[in-house]
């Protein structure tokens, strides 16, 4: 049996995905990156749509049922990876799309924060071995008793991580700001990226500024897991961006572990 080829997941936010244009430009830089490697592309919802939904379901209702609030605000990423699955096409390539479900996260029942239990990526790894680009809905899953669920805001990149573990994958985030940065570049100008550091270091930066550039959660799911992570500009030239590499402690916990597994002070403030 020939060498299965490595898989690198690329994980694209609301910020770049804006308009159509921003479909058919990050298709062409999905196929840029594919380099004789398997990839998988994991995807938030456009930029607002998840507020638009939860503004939408609290006109409706003061307190939503949160079994049908997640139903709903999970149809955003499904909107996201449908439009970039038609991209690729049009440029030629071969992609299929999955939802969380179908992508096989499997969640706690906590409706609007479920936690991931296990990654059952059959169909995906189906997909990736016929050689076509995936595309997965991130920040949603399924309970084990088969009920859609969403993993709170930013779950997007515990999803690609979760997906990262599971398929021992190369993980990139592109981001719309030069990787984890000193300050807020949007706000300072002369902030400046870190270009390498440790799980820890990174952890402790995006708590201090709210975890706008890469949530918590999936930062403590990598140093788990000892999962190195790269956050890149969109057009990143060589050497750019922030890498976030692995560090061997006794800390660690025997691999693969998933959210439900880390320890409960993972996740107090």
């Amino acid at each position: 049996m020939p060498e299965r080829k490595k898989t690198l997941i690329m994980k694209f936010g609301g910020s770049v995905l804006l308009d159509s244009k921003s479909f058919h430009a990050l298709a062409h830089l999905i196929l840029q990156r594919q380099q004789n490697r398997r990839v998988l592309v994991v995807v938030s919802a456009m930029q607002g749509e998840t507020d638009r939904l939860i503004n939408l379901a609290h006109s409706i209702h003061a307190l939503p049922p949160r079994r049908e609030y997640d139903m709903l605000v999970s149809v955003g990423e499904r909107v996201s990876m449908s439009l970039l699955a038609m991209a690729l096409h049009a440029q030629g390539a071969e992609a299929v799309s999955f939802t969380g479900s179908q992508s096989g996260v499997i969640t706690t029942q906590d409706h609007a924060e479920a936690k991931i239990i296990s990654v059952r990526p059959y169909r995906l790894m189906e997909a990736l071995d016929q050689g076509k680009i995936v595309i997965v809905a991130g920040f949603q899953g399924v309970s084990e008793d088969k009920e859609i669920t969403t993993l709170g805001r930013g779950g997007s990149d515990t999803t690609a991580v979760a997906l990262g573990i599971a398929l021992n994958a190369e993980v990139e985030f592109y981001k719309d700001v030069p990787g984890i940065c000193s300050e807020d570049p949007r706000k300072n100008g002369q902030a400046f990226p870190y270009p390498l550091l440790t799980h820890q270091q990174a952890l402790e930066i995006v708590l201090q500024t709210g975890g706008k550039v890469l949530h918590p959660r999936a930062l403590l799911l990598a140093q788990a897991n000892m999962l190195p992570l790269r956050l890149l500009p969109l057009h990143a030239r060589e050497g750019e961006g922030t890498h976030i590499e692995t560090v061997v402690s006794e800390n660690i916990l025997d691999r693969p572990v998933y959210e439900v597994a880390l320890p409960i002070h993972c996740y107090s403030s």
